[in-house]
């Protein structure tokens, strides 16, 4: 397996699409029946290829990431070749940005000294879904992208 097997409830959600990845292999209700009771490793592995094709799907689609911390977001945007990152962090103390509280600080002193941004990019390595993965077992979400743009558009005003 490559990536991770998908939560039942998100098996669950996909039901409609493991019939038909069922059905690419020729395989039926009755005889996925029969497998789960005679051959429940032939089904364990049939789930992993289904989670891989899934997360190979999702991670190729997938544009932006977002990673919050208790002083910091980085917001990631996937682009073909490489990663962006934009880094904000928080250095006033008591100030934690994963609660609304902290976030609402954060948004009325952007231009405060206390708030520091960062960039940087990053090539892929030899499997750019693999990269994107990792981010997302490390606590990112994937994400349409509002808060990179907005940031994004932000750190060009005070260039």
């Amino acid at each position: 397996m490559k990536y991770k097997r998908l939560t039942k409830e998100q098996l669950e959600e996909l039901h409609q699409e493991f019939i038909n990845f069922l059905a690419t292999q020729s395989i039926t209700a009755d005889e996925w029946n029969d497998i789960k009771k005679n051959k429940p490793e032939v089904a364990e592995e049939e789930l992993d290829i289904f989670s891989d094709l899934i997360w190979e799907g999702v991670l190729k689609k997938a544009e932006f990431l977002e990673h919050f911390s208790k002083d910091q977001i980085h917001l990631f945007y996937l682009s073909d070749t490489k990663m962006h990152l934009i880094a904000v962090k928080v250095n006033a103390p008591g100030i934690d940005v994963t609660t609304n509280e902290g976030y609402d600080w954060l948004r009325n002193n952007l231009l405060d000294d206390q708030v520091v941004f960062y960039n940087a990019d990053k090539a892929y390595g030899e499997d750019p879904n693999m990269d994107k993965f990792t981010l997302i077992l490390q606590g990112a979400t994937i994400t349409k992208g509002e808060l990179y743009t907005y940031f994004e558009k932000l750190i060009a005003k005070k260039v």
